[in-house]
């Protein structure tokens, strides 16, 4: 009797508590929703500013030798001219591109990062971006995935 009666309160309490986490998942995309257009909005900073959409690019798993180009884009959130003096790979296997002229206050650029997918196995490499951003004169980016080796050719049976 009490085993039974310990089977029913765990079993009320199971469907409690999965019945409060789907009513809490559903509220949090509503939340979401609201909070959306503020973060679109980004902060002014007097003098230049850099705001990337995206600090950490995932490349996801990769076939050997796939096109490593990837593109981070940002935003000139301030008041004065930005102006990138260098961008640097943490290894000879990420090349960075970036502009060289003066990004304008509100303007978008783009900084190309190309990783050479030949090197098979997981990978994480930084990218250094120097320049004249307002309390931030240097901003580290991040690219990471998996480069998958090639298949060995299948062996068919002689006969």
């Amino acid at each position: 009797m009490k085993k039974i009666v310990l089977l029913a309160v765990l079993t009320i309490f199971g469907v409690t508590t999965s019945n409060a986490q789907a009513k809490k998942t559903a509220a949090k995309p509503a939340a979401k929703k609201e909070v959306a257009p503020t973060k679109a909005e980004t902060p002014k900073v007097e003098g230049a500013g850099m705001v990337f959409e995206n600090e950490t690019i995932d490349y996801g798993t990769l076939p050997h030798n796939a096109d490593g180009k990837r593109e981070f884009v940002f935003v000139n959130n301030g008041t004065k001219p930005l102006i990138i003096t260098n961008a640097t790979g943490s290894c000879g296997c990420t090349v960075p591109s970036f502009p060289k002229e003066p990004i304008a206050p509100g303007a978008k650029a783009v900084i190309g990062v190309k990783y050479a997918t030949d090197r098979v196995g997981a990978f994480t490499k930084t990218v250094t971006v120097t320049s004249n951003a307002e309390g931030a004169a240097s901003k580290v980016l991040t690219i990471k995935g998996t480069i998958l080796g090639d298949e060995p050719a299948k062996e068919t049976p002689k006969g």
